[in-house]
């Protein structure tokens, strides 16, 4: 079964200081963290993706009615400090798995050390509908 790691970025979830503001060691031990775990998913055959994703502040927003020309704006901009930063795709024979997976996601250290206990939303990948035909 396939899943989706969300890893969501909350101020004040057990980090309220911006990366930007981090020291380089801890920055680095952040990274080093995420390529870790990277390499512990993909020696056990989990891992079908990995991204972190750019600042919110980089996003478009694309609507098209089929017709006219599609419409390209920015954002979105979300009233909090929340965004979504990255996430995982795992491929793992249960859902307890998943979960086991995003719980270690959410320890990564973050400034001073300290575990940021991100939020890490779980999702299945759903397969599409059989087509009848």
């Amino acid at each position: 079964m396939r899943y989706m790691l969300l890893m969501n970025y909350e101020s004040g979830a057990g980090c309220d200081v911006p990366m930007s503001e981090w020291s380089p060691e801890d920055i680095s031990a952040h990274i080093e963290f995420q390529h870790a775990l990277g390499r512990e998913l993909t020696d056990t055959g989990e891992l079908a993706d990995a991204q972190g994703l750019a600042a919110p502040d980089t996003s478009k927003v694309v609507t098209w009615d089929g017709r006219n020309a599609p419409v390209v704006t920015d954002g979105p901009f979300a009233e909090s400090k929340e965004f979504l930063a990255g996430y995982w795709i795992v491929d793992v024979d249960s859902e307890q798995r998943a979960l086991e997976i995003a719980a270690k996601a959410s320890t990564a250290p973050g400034n001073g050390g300290v575990p940021i206990q991100q939020p890490i939303e779980v999702r299945q990948v759903m397969a599409a509908p059989a087509v009848q035909g």
